[in-house]
Protein backbone atom coordinates (compact mmCIF):
# COMPACT_ATOMS: atom_id res chain seq x y z
CA UNK A 1 0.00 0.00 0.00
CA UNK A 2 1.24 3.50 -1.01
CA UNK A 3 1.02 6.20 1.67
CA UNK A 4 2.15 9.82 1.58
CA UNK A 5 4.50 10.29 5.24
CA UNK A 6 2.94 13.47 7.47
CA UNK A 7 6.18 13.13 9.28
CA UNK A 8 9.43 11.54 9.33
CA UNK A 9 8.95 7.73 10.29
CA UNK A 10 12.14 6.17 11.59
CA UNK A 11 13.26 3.32 9.42
CA UNK A 12 10.64 4.64 6.85
CA UNK A 13 10.97 7.73 5.29
CA UNK A 14 11.02 11.30 5.59
CA UNK A 15 7.48 13.66 5.91
CA UNK A 16 6.57 14.22 2.52
CA UNK A 17 7.78 10.92 0.90
CA UNK A 18 5.77 8.66 -1.07
CA UNK A 19 6.47 5.06 0.16
CA UNK A 20 5.39 1.46 0.20
CA UNK A 21 4.59 0.16 3.58
CA UNK A 22 2.30 -3.10 4.57
CA UNK A 23 -1.42 -2.61 4.46
CA UNK A 24 -1.77 -3.67 8.29
CA UNK A 25 0.98 -1.54 9.19
CA UNK A 26 -0.56 1.40 7.29
CA UNK A 27 -3.91 0.68 8.97
CA UNK A 28 -2.94 -0.33 12.33
CA UNK A 29 -0.30 2.35 12.93
CA UNK A 30 0.48 5.08 10.18
CA UNK A 31 -3.11 6.59 9.24
CA UNK A 32 -4.32 6.10 12.88
CA UNK A 33 -2.05 8.01 14.42
CA UNK A 34 -1.87 10.60 11.69
CA UNK A 35 1.51 9.91 10.31
CA UNK A 36 0.84 9.20 6.90
CA UNK A 37 -2.26 9.73 4.67
CA UNK A 38 -3.60 7.10 1.33
CA UNK A 39 -1.42 8.10 -2.10
CA UNK A 40 -4.50 9.13 -3.67
CA UNK A 41 -3.26 10.54 -7.53
CA UNK A 42 -4.38 13.92 -6.96
CA UNK A 43 -2.12 14.24 -3.23
CA UNK A 44 0.42 12.51 -5.42
CA UNK A 45 0.47 15.00 -7.97
CA UNK A 46 -0.06 18.02 -5.71
CA UNK A 47 2.95 17.23 -3.88
CA UNK A 48 5.24 16.75 -7.39
CA UNK A 49 4.41 19.97 -8.65
CA UNK A 50 5.33 21.57 -4.92
CA UNK A 51 8.64 19.87 -5.24
CA UNK A 52 8.89 21.32 -8.98
CA UNK A 53 8.21 24.84 -7.56
CA UNK A 54 11.28 24.61 -4.78
CA UNK A 55 13.44 22.71 -6.99
CA UNK A 56 13.59 26.02 -8.92
CA UNK A 57 15.57 27.69 -6.10
CA UNK A 58 17.95 24.76 -5.35
CA UNK A 59 21.57 25.49 -6.03
CA UNK A 60 22.27 24.27 -9.92
CA UNK A 61 25.96 25.15 -9.82
CA UNK A 62 29.23 25.59 -7.57
CA UNK A 63 28.53 29.29 -7.74
CA UNK A 64 24.75 29.45 -6.78
CA UNK A 65 25.43 27.10 -4.02
CA UNK A 66 27.99 29.61 -2.61
CA UNK A 67 25.70 32.33 -2.84
CA UNK A 68 23.04 30.23 -1.27
CA UNK A 69 25.79 29.60 2.01
CA UNK A 70 26.35 33.23 2.28
CA UNK A 71 23.19 33.97 2.90
CA UNK A 72 22.62 30.94 5.22
CA UNK A 73 25.78 31.54 7.39
CA UNK A 74 23.94 34.91 8.18
CA UNK A 75 21.12 33.07 8.91
CA UNK A 76 19.05 32.04 12.75
CA UNK A 77 16.50 29.73 12.12
CA UNK A 78 14.40 29.75 15.12
CA UNK A 79 11.68 26.84 16.75
CA UNK A 80 9.00 27.64 19.45
CA UNK A 81 8.05 23.87 20.92
CA UNK A 82 6.40 22.25 24.06
CA UNK A 83 9.75 21.47 26.66
CA UNK A 84 9.37 20.40 29.68
CA UNK A 85 11.19 21.94 32.65
CA UNK A 86 14.69 20.40 32.05
CA UNK A 87 14.83 21.53 28.26
CA UNK A 88 13.36 18.06 26.30
CA UNK A 89 11.22 18.84 23.80
CA UNK A 90 7.72 17.14 23.58
CA UNK A 91 8.61 15.58 20.22
CA UNK A 92 11.94 16.87 18.21
CA UNK A 93 12.94 19.22 15.22
CA UNK A 94 14.06 16.67 12.31
CA UNK A 95 16.03 17.60 9.30
CA UNK A 96 12.54 18.22 7.45
CA UNK A 97 11.64 20.53 9.75
CA UNK A 98 14.49 22.38 9.27
CA UNK A 99 14.34 22.14 5.06
CA UNK A 100 10.70 23.21 5.47
CA UNK A 101 11.61 26.56 7.96
CA UNK A 102 14.92 27.85 5.10
CA UNK A 103 11.71 27.29 2.30
CA UNK A 104 9.72 29.27 4.32
CA UNK A 105 12.03 31.92 5.62
CA UNK A 106 14.38 32.20 2.74
CA UNK A 107 13.17 30.36 0.04
CA UNK A 108 16.34 28.31 -0.40
CA UNK A 109 15.53 24.89 -1.25
CA UNK A 110 17.83 22.28 0.07
CA UNK A 111 18.10 18.29 0.21
CA UNK A 112 16.52 16.68 3.31
CA UNK A 113 18.80 14.49 3.21
CA UNK A 114 22.30 16.73 2.73
CA UNK A 115 20.76 18.42 6.41
CA UNK A 116 23.43 16.32 8.73
CA UNK A 117 22.09 16.30 12.09
CA UNK A 118 20.21 13.71 14.23
CA UNK A 119 16.51 15.00 15.32
CA UNK A 120 16.73 17.64 17.93
CA UNK A 121 15.21 16.48 21.07
CA UNK A 122 16.13 19.86 23.83
CA UNK A 123 16.44 23.06 23.99
CA UNK A 124 19.14 25.02 22.73
CA UNK A 125 21.75 26.62 20.46
CA UNK A 126 22.74 24.63 17.61
CA UNK A 127 24.86 24.90 14.50
CA UNK A 128 23.10 22.18 11.47
CA UNK A 129 25.98 21.65 9.16
CA UNK A 130 24.27 21.20 5.07
CA UNK A 131 25.14 19.95 1.88
CA UNK A 132 24.87 22.34 -0.83
CA UNK A 133 26.33 21.07 -3.47
CA UNK A 134 30.05 19.20 -4.26
CA UNK A 135 32.33 20.34 -1.60
CA UNK A 136 29.92 23.39 -0.59
CA UNK A 137 28.53 23.14 2.76
CA UNK A 138 27.53 25.72 5.35
CA UNK A 139 26.49 25.76 9.18
CA UNK A 140 23.34 27.11 9.93
CA UNK A 141 22.57 28.55 13.38
CA UNK A 142 20.01 27.66 14.80
CA UNK A 143 17.84 28.32 17.98
CA UNK A 144 15.20 26.04 19.65
CA UNK A 145 13.24 27.76 22.45
CA UNK A 146 10.48 26.46 24.75
CA UNK A 147 7.18 27.70 23.34
CA UNK A 148 6.57 30.64 24.67
CA UNK A 149 9.55 31.89 26.44
CA UNK A 150 13.50 32.69 25.97
CA UNK A 151 16.15 30.68 25.04
CA UNK A 152 18.24 30.11 28.35
CA UNK A 153 22.00 30.52 28.95
CA UNK A 154 24.94 28.31 28.13
CA UNK A 155 25.29 27.68 31.97
CA UNK A 156 21.54 27.45 32.57
CA UNK A 157 21.36 24.70 29.74
CA UNK A 158 23.52 23.06 30.83
CA UNK A 159 22.42 22.62 34.47
CA UNK A 160 18.80 21.78 32.78
CA UNK A 161 20.74 19.15 30.97
CA UNK A 162 22.50 17.39 34.08
CA UNK A 163 19.37 18.17 36.22
CA UNK A 164 17.70 15.78 33.78
CA UNK A 165 21.09 13.06 33.91
CA UNK A 166 20.23 12.66 37.27
CA UNK A 167 16.41 12.17 37.15
CA UNK A 168 17.21 9.57 34.59
CA UNK A 169 19.97 7.44 37.06
CA UNK A 170 17.52 8.06 39.74
CA UNK A 171 14.54 6.58 37.91
CA UNK A 172 16.86 3.61 36.55
CA UNK A 173 17.49 0.29 38.63
CA UNK A 174 20.34 -0.14 40.13
CA UNK A 175 22.92 -2.60 38.29
CA UNK A 176 23.73 -4.48 40.75
CA UNK A 177 19.76 -5.17 41.41
CA UNK A 178 19.09 -5.48 37.62
CA UNK A 179 22.14 -8.11 36.94
CA UNK A 180 20.66 -9.93 40.20
CA UNK A 181 17.49 -10.07 39.01
CA UNK A 182 18.77 -11.27 35.30
CA UNK A 183 20.92 -14.08 36.69
CA UNK A 184 17.56 -15.32 39.15
CA UNK A 185 15.79 -15.61 35.76
CA UNK A 186 18.38 -17.55 33.80
CA UNK A 187 18.45 -19.77 37.04
CA UNK A 188 14.80 -20.38 36.89
CA UNK A 189 14.82 -21.03 33.50
CA UNK A 190 17.81 -23.38 33.64
CA UNK A 191 16.41 -25.34 36.34
CA UNK A 192 12.65 -25.65 34.54
CA UNK A 193 14.60 -27.24 31.63
CA UNK A 194 16.93 -29.20 33.85
CA UNK A 195 13.41 -30.14 35.90
CA UNK A 196 11.32 -31.36 31.81
CA UNK A 197 14.58 -33.04 30.93
CA UNK A 198 14.85 -35.29 34.11
CA UNK A 199 10.71 -35.61 33.54
CA UNK A 200 11.15 -36.84 30.22
CA UNK A 201 13.79 -38.85 30.73
CA UNK A 202 12.08 -40.56 33.47
CA UNK A 203 9.29 -40.86 31.34
CA UNK A 204 11.16 -42.92 28.66
CA UNK A 205 13.04 -45.03 31.20
CA UNK A 206 9.35 -46.50 32.25
CA UNK A 207 8.06 -46.69 28.85
CA UNK A 208 11.39 -48.72 28.08
CA UNK A 209 10.75 -50.99 31.26
CA UNK A 210 7.24 -51.89 30.36
CA UNK A 211 8.73 -52.58 26.82
CA UNK A 212 10.81 -55.11 28.37
CA UNK A 213 8.33 -56.70 30.64
CA UNK A 214 6.34 -57.23 28.15
CA UNK A 215 8.68 -58.90 25.49
CA UNK A 216 9.11 -62.27 27.34
CA UNK A 217 5.25 -62.48 27.44
CA UNK A 218 4.91 -61.70 24.04
CA UNK A 219 8.06 -63.92 23.17
CA UNK A 220 6.24 -66.95 25.11
CA UNK A 221 2.96 -66.51 23.03
CA UNK A 222 4.84 -66.20 19.16
CA UNK A 223 7.39 -69.61 20.72
CA UNK A 224 3.72 -71.25 21.63
CA UNK A 225 1.88 -70.13 18.09
CA UNK A 226 4.86 -71.39 16.35
CA UNK A 227 5.46 -74.86 17.76
CA UNK A 228 1.66 -74.85 17.20
CA UNK A 229 2.53 -74.87 13.54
Amino acid sequence: MEVILLADVEHVGLRGDVVSVARGYARNYLLPRRLAEEATAARVAELQKRDTVRARHEAKTAEQAQEIAETLSKTVLRFEVKAGPTGSLFGSVTPTDIADELWNSKKVRVDRRKIETDPIKRIGRYQVPIGLFEDVRVEVNTEVVPEGGELPSEEELAEMAAAERTEEEAAAPEPEAELEEILAEVDAAEAAEAEAAETEAGEAAGAEAEAAEAEPEWRADADAALAEE
